[in-house]
């Protein structure tokens, strides 16, 4: 199922955003990407994304921007900074380069690139910034269920409108039944006719009885319709229905496929198709619902 939560939280020196995207997947495969100040804070992070989304391929981007002056200041060791100016100058000197302006900028320059002249002074993260960080990532997963309830509601009603569906095509079934009986019977009574033996009367018709008992399909429409019942009662009364949903889906199938072995008629035959294909519809959306 498809998701997206986003979620911005600014303290008293950054503001701090956290967004998730999701695409549908039978396990949970989370991809976090957040700056190394808050490195610490994954184990927490993947903790609280696991009990929220339980399954798909799952995106979280987390973002961190500065909004004081101080924070994050870049800092740089005057110490080094001299030591290494001066050794270059008194090699420019002596290697007779001068110590013009611009032979002082590339002096600059190089002393500026040397190890930890300029470092970036990495703060610990305080109570407040990580309160509003772990803050931003439930909001932003709250968002992100939320907007899954909502594709989750229109998939559903997508659903019961194709159980509804199949159950049409089923009634449809019934007037055909009746017809089927008699066209059966006739059939076999033209071909009983062309045989130049006699037959018992009696004897044919129990075994009539019986051969069309085989075809009978009233079980398999009561069935049917119990188990399209069954699964208006899951869809809407049960958390995680996904999978329950699937297991019923495979149940309708076998009667509607039963039903299509004992049709014995073309007109049946077409509602069963139909009755086929909206089911495949179905079990393809399930796959989609947690």
């Amino acid at each position: 199922m498809t998701g997206f939560g986003k979620s911005e939280i600014a303290t008293s020196e950054r503001k701090i955003t956290v967004e998730t995207r999701s695409l549908n997947g039978k396990q949970l495969d989370l991809s976090v990407k957040l700056p190394a100040r808050y490195r610490q804070f994954e184990y927490d992070i993947r903790n609280r994304a696991a009990k929220v989304l339980q399954r798909g391929k799952v995106d979280m981007f987390i973002t961190v921007e500065n909004t004081s002056a101080q924070a994050g200041a870049a800092g740089v060791n005057a110490e080094l900074f001299k030591a290494y100016s001066e050794q270059l100058m008194s090699l420019a000197m002596a290697s007779g380069l001068g110590g013009g302006s611009e032979v002082q900028s590339q002096v600059l320059a190089a002393v500026m690139r040397m190890p930890d002249v300029v470092s970036s002074e990495v703060d610990a993260v305080g109570e407040e910034e990580s309160a509003a960080l772990l803050k931003a990532v439930d909001e932003a997963l709250a968002a992100h269920d939320k907007f899954r309830e909502q594709e989750g509601a229109v998939l559903i009603a997508d659903l019961l409108h194709r159980v509804d569906l199949i159950q049409g095509y089923k009634q449809e079934v019934i007037p055909y039944e009746a017809r089927r009986t008699e066209v059966i019977k006739q059939r076999i009574l033209d071909q009983l006719a062309q045989l130049s033996t006699g037959y018992d009367a009696n004897r044919l018709e129990q075994e009539m009885i019986f051969y069309l008992e085989k075809l009978d399909i009233t079980e398999e429409k009561v069935r049917l319709d119990k188990h399209c019942d069954y699964f208006r009662e899951v869809a809407a009364g049960e958390e995680s229905v996904g999978r329950k949903l699937g297991f019923v889906a495979q149940e309708m199938g076998r009667e509607i496929n039963t039903m299509g072995s004992k049709a014995n008629d073309s007109e049946i035959q077409i509602l069963v198709v139909k009755m086929k294909d909206e089911l495949e519809k179905i079990k393809e959306q399930v796959l989609n619902i947690l």
